[in-house]
């Protein structure tokens, strides 16, 4: 069965797993070799052990770029957030696991809740295209949101233009409020972002063969194993599917 799945999914011997390099979370850095290092290489490391084929590391900076790639050729397997809109072309697997997504407000705002945000006049830097973008540009209403091409210029673009919010992971935001003073995290979750691993839709053998590997995964202990290994603080084990 194996032997069957590799000759799919790993057609040219290597399985080729996109990694998105922005997810600090998800990639805490680089192998002397250069190879991205952390939870999603180990998962794709593991998935391969599995079929029984090395791994090679697609790397992209963002996530939207490597959801684009779908279809092309370039990955087998994608590390990344899985939404709705990316679902159209590809077979995500239930999450491994969550990150809570949240907003900072600054020094004296006036808002204290979630639901307070989505209001005329109030305006949400964010990272383009991120998954808790896509949940933002799919619900907000009434709110503006700003996007920027990375976490470091949504940042800027808060404090620069004085913008009343910044959308993010909360693991991030506690980073960037230390040079926030007065600034606050709402509590709560506007969306848990699932991360998840995903393949090109077609092959209903291929889907449920990675649906499997991470609900073992979750099951016996290896998903909280690599969140251990690697000493990464806002990742929770997703539930099981």
């Amino acid at each position: 069965m194996a032997s069957e799945i590799a000759s799919k999914l790993a057609p040219t011997g290597v399985l080729r797993a996109g990694i998105n390099l922005s997810n600090f979370l998800l990639v805490t850095g680089r192998s002397p070799s250069g190879d991205p290092v952390g939870v999603a290489p180990d998962m794709a490391r593991a998935v391969a052990d599995r079929l029984g084929v090395p791994v090679a590391y697609v790397p992209f900076p963002r996530p939207g770029e490597l959801a684009d790639a779908v279809g092309t050729d370039v990955w087998d397997i994608g590390l990344i957030g899985a939404e709705p809109q990316r679902a159209e072309k590809i077979a995500f697997t239930s999450a491994y696991v969550e990150i809570q997504a949240t907003y900072l407000v600054p020094a004296g705002s006036p808002i204290r809740t979630l639901d307070e945000v989505d209001r005329p006049g109030v305006r949400i830097a964010v990272t383009a295209r991120a998954a808790y973008d896509l949940w933002l540009e799919r619900n907000i209403r009434h709110a503006t949101v700003l996007r920027s091409d990375s976490l470091d210029s949504a940042l800027r673009q808060f404090k620069d233009e004085k913008l009343e919010a910044l959308a993010g992971l909360r693991p991030r935001l506690l980073v960037d409020i230390e040079s926030l003073p007065g600034a606050r995290i709402l509590d709560g979750q506007f969306t848990a972002v699932q991360q998840a691993i995903g393949c090109a839709r077609g092959d209903p053998a291929v889907a449920a063969f990675l649906q499997s590997f991470v609900e073992e995964a979750k099951a016996s202990g290896l998903v909280a194993s690599l969140i251990a290994r690697h000493g990464v603080r806002g990742l929770s084990v997703a539930p099981p599917a």
